[in-house]
């Protein structure tokens, strides 16, 4: 079979649909099926961490040790879905909600988020997370909690 080259549209959809089953996989729990969506050596950043959480992560074995236990204490539902269209079709910027609670406090977890999301053949290699820590710190209970699942 010749290997045909991707439209520029086609990329874009590509990188979108991965962005697409990050949510899904996050909000169904499914976190071996989302590191599956990641480079080998993908990157996820948190620029907006409180203090004590981790700057970022590298690497499909520490995002899963990282996001294992995500589903064990949050229950939330991705909503309001809206990409930006960028030059570069495998750069996804997204911007979203979520809707959910901490499963041990009951608080509400409903959080706005941007992200920055870069993709390569389909799969994702670097990903900012932009969100709101004092919306996880609250929900959790304080921000000392809130570190203490980021290093589970």
């Amino acid at each position: 079979m010749v290997n045909q080259k991707l439209t520029q549209e086609a990329i874009r959809e590509r990188a979108q649909e991965a962005f697409r089953n990050h949510l899904k996989h996050l909000s169904g729990g499914n976190i071996e099926a989302w590191v599956n969506l990641w480079q080998e050596d993908g990157v996820l950043e948190f620029p907006y961490g409180p203090v004590g959480f981790p700057e970022l992560k590298k690497g499909k074995a520490d995002l899963f040790d990282y996001m294992q236990n995500f589903p064990k204490h949050f229950e939330v539902q991705f909503t309001d879905l809206e990409f930006h269209l960028t030059v570069d079709p495998e750069l996804v910027i997204a911007e979203f909600k979520s809707v959910g609670k901490h499963r041990e406090t009951g608080n509400p977890y409903n959080q706005t988020y941007i992200s920055v999301v870069q993709t390569k053949d389909g799969l994702i290699s670097r990903y900012r997370d932009f969100w709101n820590p004092l919306v996880a710190i609250e929900s959790v209970g304080n921000v000392n909690d809130a570190v203490r699942f980021s290093e589970k």
